[in-house]
């Protein structure tokens, strides 16, 4: 009998919803209070998680979840850069 990998689970910061880590994209704020979009997942810091999809960044936006989350104010760029990931993402599939 095989044993099935554990799949790590994280919480979208706007939606509240759980789901696999590879379906979210993490946003880090560093000691510095750098803010950027981590696609490796693995950067030092502290992140929040948001789903890849366009309505979980705009509710995030407007919010302000992630700004709370990371305890920094989240500049629109990094919304932006969401945005074009989660659609770069689409093109693909």
């Amino acid at each position: 009998m095989a044993l099935q990998k554990k799949i790590p689970l994280r919480k979208c910061v706007a939606t509240g919803e759980m789901h696999p880590k590879k379906e979210m994209i993490r946003v880090v704020r560093t000691k510095e209070g750098e803010v950027f979009v981590d696609l490796t997942g693995k950067k030092s810091g502290r992140g929040a998680y948001v789903s890849k999809s366009e309505d979980a960044i705009a509710l995030a936006q407007k919010k302000k979840v992630l700004d709370n989350q990371l305890e920094v104010k989240v500049p629109a760029e990094i919304y932006d850069e969401l945005i074009r990931v989660v659609r770069r993402e689409q093109l693909k599939k």
